[in-house]
C-alpha cells in the first residue's frame, strides 16, 4: 500500500503523460499552467464536467491529479516540501504544500475550487500570485513519460 504522499507525485507524472498525449503542455514548468488553465476551460463549465470531455469520468481522481500536478509545479519552482494529515475519505483534499517561505498552499482544493467557479479562479492566475513566472524564451520541454 502506497502513502499519500507517493500518491501525489504519481498522480502529478500520470496527469503530465495524460495531458501531454492529449495535446497539452506539462512539463512542471511555470508557463504549463497556462496550459491546465485551457484544460480547464475546454472540459468543464462551472462545476460541471462538459459531455465528452475529458473530465467526463473519473472527476475526483483526475481533478486531484491535477491538483497535485499544479503543486509539483510549485515545489519545483519554489522549493518546499507536502505534507498530509490523516488518511480519511478527506484526506486528498487537504494535501498541503509547505513553501521556504513559511506560507501553505493547498493545491488540490485550489483546482477544484476553479473546477466549480470557473475561469475566475484562473489556474494560470494562481501561479502568478504565488510568484511563479514564465520567462519568454525560455526553453520549454515536454515531460518525458516512461514507456
Amino acid at each position: 500500500m502506497t502513502s499519500l504522499l507517493d500518491d501525489i507525485l504519481t498522480s502529478a507524472r500520470w496527469i503530465a503523460c495524460a495531458l501531454n498525449s492529449s495535446g497539452y503542455t506539462a512539463d512542471f514548468t511555470p508557463g504549463s499552467l497556462r496550459d491546465v488553465e485551457r484544460f480547464m476551460v475546454e472540459h468543464s463549465d462551472r462545476g460541471v464536467a462538459l459531455a465528452g470531455g475529458l473530465l467526463a469520468t473519473e472527476v475526483g481522481p483526475r481533478l486531484f491529479a491535477l491538483g497535485t500536478y499544479v503543486g509539483e509545479t510549485v515545489r519545483r519552482t519554489r522549493g518546499g516540501t507536502w505534507g498530509a494529515d490523516g488518511d480519511g475519505p478527506t484526506a486528498e483534499m487537504n494535501i498541503a504544500l509547505h513553501l521556504p517561505d513559511g506560507s501553505i498552499i493547498w493545491p488540490v482544493q485550489r483546482v477544484i475550487k476553479r473546477f466549480r467557479n470557473g475561469p475566475e479562479d484562473s489556474i494560470a492566475f494562481y501561479g502568478v500570485a504565488l510568484g511563479l513566472t514564465d520567462t519568454p524564451g525560455q526553453p520549454r520541454h515536454r515531460f518525458r513519460c516512461r514507456e
